[in-house]
């Protein structure tokens, strides 16, 4: 079984460094102002980058360009632009937060994302759990943040520092936009990109451009038939004679499988439940149960229709009447890796390992091995 989990890592390693990669068309604006039509490896940041991977051409060898060198690049309609600004990053969580309502400023040069480009323009940061906007006005090249900031006041109470409304009413002035409007207005992109839509729309309706919504995740649901060869061995404590080695068993599984893909990266995230029957019949063993394996995948893309994945799993263990010999059946949890093929995101197949779970864990003198390797075919149900 350990000799089939390093394969198993192995081909997760070979799939990892030798996915496709794909380009697409898109531009870059050197220090020069020089403007070079080229093919950018689009992965959807989620988080915005300092760096990209770009190529002349498709013959062309991948070269590298870093936030140093680029004062901005596109890319299938997503924008980023350099800037040298005063970013505050304070926490947003509750055991990190500052005493402090005011913003903690320091200035670096970042990639801003670009969400409204008009007379006044809308842009977007994100790292990890950091979420900033900013923000230009006509007739000025500076871009400033729009503060929201959560504090502890002197009681320990969380409060509110919502300045970006007072500078949106002072700066966004325009008669379609009222200040009941800016004032409930949330520190969210939908909520911002119709308020600075809105503006540019009264200024000058000709030059808006604006991030479109993108399409929300997908969801999917597949029927997971297959066979799981699994070994059992329990140990006795006390008495070593009580000791036995089941070996191992080949028995058919089924599950249902949720998948929800994420929209971020190019949707190559998906977040996936599986309730799955499984059984072990031999001698005096009659084990079977429900699996709830949750987890994550991650897609690799060969190309259009086929794809390679791999997940990580946890899985929770539900016995059903089951027992060895005259011991009920208690099981713990434990993980399983997988790695898959999928073709025209209907027809799958995949490798699953399951690390070893103890199935009598109610009983102190018994210790007990349970593992398994999963053969799963899947079919897209819709």
């Amino acid at each position: 079984m350990k000799n089939k989990l390093l394969f198993l890592l192995i081909l997760i390693f070979t799939f990892n460094n030798y996915a496709q990669i794909k380009f697409e068309k898109g531009y870059f604006i050197d220090n020069n102002g020089v403007k070079i039509e080229c093919l950018i490896k689009n992965i959807d940041w989620y988080n915005n980058p300092l760096e990209f991977d770009f190529k002349k051409n498709e013959a062309s060898l991948i070269n590298k360009k870093t936030i140093k060198a680029v004062k901005e690049f596109a890319v299938s309609g997503i924008k980023y632009r350099r800037f040298l600004v005063d970013i505050d990053r304070s926490s947003e969580k509750t055991n990190q937060l500052s005493i402090d309502r005011n913003p903690l400023f320091k200035e670096e040069t970042l990639f801003l994302k670009s969400l409204v480009d008009g007379d006044s323009n809308l842009y977007y940061y994100k790292d990890g759990a950091l979420t900033r906007f900013f923000y230009s006005i006509p007739n000025t090249k500076e871009v400033k943040q729009l503060v929201y900031k959560s504090y502890l006041d002197k009681y320990d109470k969380i409060k509110k520092n919502n300045r970006f409304k007072q500078q949106l009413l002072m700066d966004l002035n325009c008669s379609l936009i009222s200040r009941k409007e800016v004032e409930n207005i949330t520190y969210k992109k939908k909520e911002l990109i119709g308020l600075f839509v809105k503006y540019n729309n009264c200024i000058n309706p000709d030059v808006v451009k604006y991030e479109k919504k993108k399409k929300k995740g997908l969801f999917n649901l597949y029927i997971r038939p297959g066979i799981n060869s699994s070994s059992l061995s329990i140990l006795n404590s006390a008495v070593s004679s009580r000791n036995k080695d089941y070996g191992n068993t080949s028995n058919f599984r089924l599950g249902i499988e949720t998948e929800f893909i994420l929209s971020f990266n190019k949707n190559k995230w998906s977040v996936l439940i599986e309730p799955t029957y499984q059984s072990f019949k031999d001698e005096d063993v009659d084990y079977k149960s429900i699996e709830l394996p949750v987890g994550v995948r991650h897609y690799f893309f060969l190309n259009d229709s086929s794809k390679i994945f791999v997940n990580g799993l946890f899985l929770y263990d539900l016995p059903m009447d089951s027992k060895i010999g005259l011991l009920d059946i208690s099981s713990s949890s434990n993980i399983a890796l997988g790695i898959g093929y999928n073709f025209n995101k209907k027809y799958s197949l995949e490798l699953r390992y399951h690390t070893n779970r103890d199935v009598l864990g109610d009983f102190i003198a018994w210790n007990s091995e349970y593992k398994t390797l999963s053969f799963i075919a899947g079919y897209n149900l819709f």
